[in-house]
C-alpha cells in the first residue's frame, strides 16, 4: 500500500511538472511567428527569410537531438530520471529571458542563436525522460492509458498556454510570463518530484554485475564481459533497433509520422499568415481547438479504447486521421475549414502515446530510457530532413514565383509522409512483451 501511495504521488508530481513546463513553452507558440516576422520583415505577411531561418533552426536542433536524446535516455537509466530532467528544463528557460527583455532585431538574433543551441539538448528531452519515468512505474497492461494521460496533460498545458497568450496584451508580456513560469517548473520539479522507482532495473543490473564477478573469479572462465558503458554508441542504437522486428517497425513509423508532423508545424502558421492574414490571437484560437481536442482524446477516449483495442490498431487510427486533417488544412478555402480540420485532432493524437507504449514493451526495465531516447532521436533525425524538404516548398508556393497556384502544396507532401507511416503501422504485429510484468501488478491505477 505504501509503495502504491508513493507511486501515485510520484506520477502526480510528474504530471504537474510536465504541465507547468509545457505551459511555459507553449505560451510562445502563437506569438513567435509575429515576433519573427516583425523583427525580420516588418509590415509584411509573407517572409521567406523567417521560413528559412525556422527550417535551419529545426535542422540544427534535430542534429543535436539525434545525438543527445539516446545519450540522455541512457544516462537516466544509470543516474536517475530526476537528475537528467534538470538539464533540459533549466536550459530551456534561457532563450525565453532574452525575448522577455526585448523583441528588437538584435535581441531576436540572440534568441535565435541561443534557442538553437539549447534546443539541441532540450528538444524532446523532457518528453523522453517523462515517458521513461512513466514506464518505470506503471504496469505493462496500463501503459497505453498512462502514456495517453501524459500526452493529455501536455494537451492541457497546450490549451491553457495558448489561452493565456490569447488574453495577454502584448508579445512582451507573453515572453515575460513564459520565462517566469519556466523557472517555477524547474523549482517545482527539484522540490517535489521523487526519483523514479527503478528497483527492477537495479536488481537486474546487480544480478548481471554479480554474474560477471562470479565469472571473473572462476579460473576457467573465458567469456569475460566488459563493464557496461553509460555512453551509447551508434552501434548500441543499431543493436537496439535490430533487437526486435516490432521495434524496427515502430522506429519507421516514428520517423515518417514525425517527418509529416514537423512539415505541418513548420509550414502551417506561415501558410495561414499569408493566406488569411492571421495574427497571434487567431493562431491561439486554432491551437486551443487543437489542444481541447487532444485533451478529450487522450484523457477520455484513449483510456477507454485501450481496454478493448490493442495499441497497434490505435496507432493506425491515429495516423489515418492525422493524414486527413493535414490534407484539409492544405485545401482550406476559408477560415472555417481550418477550424473544422483542427477538430480531427481528436483522433489524430492517438498515434504518439500508442507508439511509445509499443516501444516500451519491447525492452527490459534497464533499457526504458535508452529505448525512449532512441525513438526520440529518430524523431530528431526527421527534424533534420523535414526543413530540407518543407521549408523550400513552403517559401516557394507562398511566393509569387510558384510553378502553379497551390499555397498548401507543402502540407499535402506532409500528409503523404504520414500516409507512409500509416501503411507501415498496418504491418506491425507486436509479439509478447520482452519481460514479464512482475514489477507492478495491474491493481496499480494511474491517477492524475
Amino acid at each position: 500500500m505504501a509503495e502504491k501511495t508513493i507511486m501515485s504521488s510520484g506520477l502526480g508530481h510528474l504530471f504537474m511538472t510536465v504541465f507547468v513546463f509545457n505551459f511555459a513553452n507553449y505560451m510562445v507558440v502563437p506569438a513567435i511567428t509575429d515576433v519573427s516576422m516583425a523583427a525580420l520583415c516588418p509590415g509584411e505577411d509573407e517572409c521567406s527569410l523567417a521560413i528559412y531561418l525556422t527550417g535551419v533552426q529545426q535542422a540544427i536542433t534535430g542534429m543535436g537531438s539525434l545525438v543527445m536524446m539516446p545519450l540522455i535516455g541512457n544516462l537516466s537509466d544509470h543516474y536517475g530520471r530526476k537528475v537528467m530532467l534538470t538539464v533540459p528544463m533549466l536550459l530551456s528557460t534561457l532563450p525565453l529571458v532574452i525575448l522577455a527583455y526585448s523583441r528588437e532585431r538584435n535581441f531576436f538574433y540572440a534568441y535565435y542563436g541561443l534557442k538553437t543551441l539549447t534546443s539541441m539538448i532540450c528538444e524532446g528531452g523532457v518528453l523522453c525522460l517523462a515517458n521513461a519515468y512513466l514506464a518505470d512505474n506503471v504496469a505493462l497492461s496500463r501503459r497505453a492509458s498512462a502514456f495517453g494521460i501524459l500526452s493529455g496533460i501536455s494537451s492541457c498545458s497546450f490549451v491553457f498556454g495558448n489561452l493565456s497568450t490569447r488574453f495577454l496584451p502584448s508579445a512582451a508580456s507573453v515572453f515575460q510570463v513564459s520565462a517566469a513560469v519556466a523557472m517555477v517548473s524547474v523549482v517545482y520539479m527539484r522540490i517535489f518530484l521523487p526519483e523514479s522507482s527503478m528497483e527492477a532495473a537495479v536488481i537486474a543490473a546487480s544480478s548481471k554485475e554479480e554474474s560477471v564477478n562470479d565469472c571473473l573469479l572462476e579460473k576457467g572462465c573465458t567469456n569475460n564481459r566488459r563493464p557496461s558503458r553509460t555512453t551509447p554508441s551508434l552501434h548500441d542504437s543499431i543493436a537496439l533497433l535490430r533487437s526486435s522486428w516490432t521495434f524496427s517497425q515502430a522506429a519507421i513509423v516514428a520517423f515518417f509520422s514525425s517527418l509529416g508532423e514537423l512539415g505541418l508545424y513548420s509550414a502551417l502558421l506561415y501558410y495561414l499568415k499569408a493566406e488569411f492574414h492571421w495574427n497571434k490571437d487567431q493562431f491561439a484560437d486554432l491551437l486551443i481547438i487543437n489542444g481541447v481536442a487532444g485533451i478529450i482524446s487522450q484523457m477520455v477516449l484513449m483510456p477507454l479504447l485501450a481496454r478493448v483495442i490493442n495499441e497497434e490498431k490505435i496507432l493506425s487510427i491515429g495516423l489515418i486521421f492525422n493524414c486527413i486533417h493535414i490534407c484539409l488544412y492544405s485545401v482550406a478555402w476559408s477560415s472555417w475549414v481550418v477550424y473544422v480540420a483542427a477538430m480531427f485532432q481528436i483522433l489524430a493524437v492517438f498515434a504518439g502515446p500508442s507508439l511509445r507504449s509499443i516501444v516500451s514493451k519491447q525492452v527490459g526495465p534497464t533499457e526504458q530510457g535508452k529505448a525512449q531516447g532512441c525513438i526520440t532521436g529518430l524523431c530528431s533525425f526527421a527534424s533534420i530532413i523535414s526543413p530540407l524538404i518543407f521549408s523550400p516548398l513552403t517559401a516557394l508556393f507562398l511566393s509569387d514565383n510558384a510553378p502553379f497556384v497551390f499555397p498548401g502544396f507543402s502540407l499535402v507532401c506532409a500528409a503523404f509522409a504520414v500516409m507512409i507511416a500509416f501503411i507501415q503501422s498496418l504491418m506491425i504485429r507486436a509479439p509478447p512483451p520482452s519481460v514479464p510484468d512482475s514489477k507492478l501488478d495491474d491493481s496499480v491505477s494511474v491517477e492524475v
